[in-house]
């Protein structure tokens, strides 16, 4: 019996990305197609064989709640019988098996896990956009993350590597652990937290051959002023609830760029200012 899948996708004001997405999923749809839209109201274009729902979660000001987002997204696809959860970020194109893979590795799971394909960051796209096929061939995927060859699961007890943008788990896993905790909003950690409290419950976490994602080029997101603000309200969430401090790398880029006081010596993070 095939497991009914849906992919989730948040997104606002990325028309374009989610164009793309669609016409990655168009070559291995899923059963359903959930898009929440942050204060928006997404059109996502047609993907044939594949239900769409669209999802408004109210703009009340402030970060977007990537995290409640992803929550009302599952909670979507759950009321709509899905029993394979697919995440996939608005700016990540699918290879042309990645969701039959997720579904594939998380209907055979005999235990709580998530799962997480590989990830590709392609380069900026050409005037005439990014071709429909052959994505793989722009980018190699992210050196920080395993990639293992098609159809092999890697087991890794890492969870501090997984990352939100592309992953599968069971609709019985996601329940057990309650999704994403709605504390943090805009970005940074929540995806560390969620995988941590995943494996606080007894979680395994595995990278996933062949459920490829395809990256589309934007500049990064932490080097946005505006977001410093967010990172440190999330961070300071986090080690309140694991103890340490998270993202330090991009903490540090934000101290050397002024925008914040960090010192994990003395316990200190603070926006400057």
């Amino acid at each position: 019996m095939v497991s009914r899948t849906a992919v989730v996708t948040i997104t606002r004001g990325r028309a374009g990305h989610l164009a793309l997405q669609c016409r990655g999923l168009a070559a291995d749809p899923p059963d359903l197609h959930v898009v929440v839209g942050m204060g928006e109201r997404p059109e996502p274009p047609v993907v044939p064989g594949c239900e769409q729902v669209v999802v408004v979660l109210p703009d009340h000001g402030g970060p977007l709640p990537l995290a409640a987002a992803r929550n009302r997204g599952a909670d979507e696809a759950l009321g709509a019988g899905a029993e394979v959860l697919v995440f996939l970020d608005v700016d990540c194109i699918p290879g042309p098996r990645a969701v039959s893979r997720y579904r594939e590795a998380v209907s055979a799971a005999t235990g709580p896990a998530l799962f997480c394909g590989p990830v590709a960051y392609l380069p900026p796209p050409p005037p005439e956009g990014y071709p429909a096929t052959g994505l793989a061939a722009l980018a190699p995927p992210h050196p920080g993350r395993p990639a293992p060859d098609d159809g092999v699961l890697l087991r890794d007890d890492r969870f501090e590597l997984f990352w939100s943008l592309s992953f599968g788990v069971s609709a019985e896993s996601w329940r057990s652990w309650g999704g994403f905790h709605e504390g943090y909003r805009g970005y940074g950690a929540e995806d560390t937290d969620f995988a941590l409290t995943a494996a606080a419950a007894g979680a395994r976490l595995y990278w996933l051959g062949g459920a490829d994602a395809h990256h589309q080029y934007h500049p990064p997101t932490r080097e946005t002023p505006a977001r410093a603000a967010e990172m440190v309200h999330n961070s300071h969430l986090f080690r309140r609830r694991h103890g340490y401090w998270p993202m330090r790398d991009w903490l540090h880029d934000l101290a050397r760029d002024g925008l914040v006081d960090f010192d994990p010596d003395a316990d200190v993070l603070r926006l400057r200012g």
